[in-house]
């Protein structure tokens, strides 16, 4: 691990941002919205629909019998390819990432919806960019092929 390769749970990451995306809804003016009901209402379908992603990912994980420690992907016994990680290589920082989108939908305020981009850089910098080293040298030409089929986020 360099000095820049931070171990912070990227569930911890997630909800680190959510509280700052809340405060600054609470500092800044939220946009003024009529609609309240399908707002919040898209705003939950967005959290549960991530919340499954991510699910899913930990699930399929679970089913291939290997790790879901993400500061340990170099104790990864398989490469898991198939299930939700046909569609992304991540799809439990995809799940997370519609988890912030959600919560920005549901506050209403242009400021919060920087949350969501602020996690993609940082999980890409310090969680996804090391686990794609460490999965390259594992699983070499297989790892290769499957990033040359399967997108990193979608």
């Amino acid at each position: 691990m360099s000095a820049l390769e931070l171990k912070v749970p990227p569930p911890l990451v997630a909800l680190l941002i959510g509280v700052a995306m809340w405060a600054l809804s609470r500092l800044t003016q939220s946009v003024t919205v009529s609609v309240v009901f399908p707002i919040t209402m898209t705003a939950v379908v967005i959290v549960l629909i991530g919340g499954g992603i991510t699910l899913s990912g930990a699930i399929t994980f679970r089913r291939a019998k290997t790790t879901v420690d993400p500061f340990k992907p170099e104790s990864a016994s398989s490469l898991v390819t198939f299930g939700v990680y046909r569609m992304t290589r991540n799809p439990m920082y995809v799940g997370l990432l519609m988890v912030l989108i959600g919560w920005a939908v549901f506050l209403v305020n242009v400021w919060s919806a920087l949350g969501p981009l602020v996690f993609v850089a940082y999980i890409t910098r310090f969680q996804i960019q090391p686990e794609e080293r460490a999965l390259a040298s594992l699983f070499g030409e297989a790892y290769a092929s499957y990033k040359s089929r399967v997108r990193r986020w979608l």
